[in-house]
């Protein structure tokens, strides 16, 4: 089912989420939620969603990063993936800069350095631990789904707010920096 989007100003999108139980996962309406947010994901165009972006307040997001070269420049992939209650550690606190969209703050873009390096605990749809380590910018694609849930915006780790563009202007004069993309996040 495609639900609207929750845009910057909704509350949900500065909250916490809850975390799911395991009993959780089993449900009729957890696995309706994972199903809509793969479905909402690729209607939108987005390379990820966290469920605060449909209105949902869980520690849930999605991610799906195509392999080989893509439209940002990168090579870094990750096949579909499903996130539930994600804690995250910094392995190599060098940052990287890169620009950033949301579906949930849309028209704009904003530069923002996150870490490069990270390692995320999670489980999956089906309540599995799983570990994954990510860089450079699979590192902050998985950094930026996730500060959804606990109530963060890009928009709120940007150093300097004077590199933040509307989209046109964006695509005019920094087109070709590697960009986390509104239609794709």
């Amino acid at each position: 089912m495609i639900r609207t989007l929750c845009r910057m100003g909704h509350p949900v999108l500065r909250q916490t989420a809850r975390k799911l139980t395991r009993e959780d996962l089993g449900s009729p309406e957890i696995r309706a939620l994972i199903a809509d947010m793969r479905e909402n994901m690729h209607h939108y165009g987005g390379i990820g969603l966290a469920a605060p972006q449909i209105g949902e307040s869980v520690q849930l997001a999605v991610i799906e990063l195509e392999a080989g070269k893509n439209r940002y420049g990168s090579e870094d992939a990750l096949p579909y993936t499903v996130f539930i209650n994600p804690e995250f550690e910094v392995i190599d606190v060098t940052e990287q800069g890169f620009w950033e969209g949301c579906l949930s703050v849309p028209g704009l873009r904003g530069y923002v350095e996150r870490p490069r390096h990270i390692r995320v605990k999670y489980w999956d749809e089906n309540g599995v631990e799983k570990i994954l380590e990510a860089k450079n910018f699979l590192a902050t694609v998985v950094q930026h789904e996730l500060d959804h849930l606990f109530g963060h915006l890009y928009v709120d780790r940007m150093k300097d707010t004077r590199l933040l563009s509307f989209q046109e202007e964006f695509q005019q004069f920094y087109g070709q920096a590697p960009t986390l993309d509104e239609d794709n996040v």
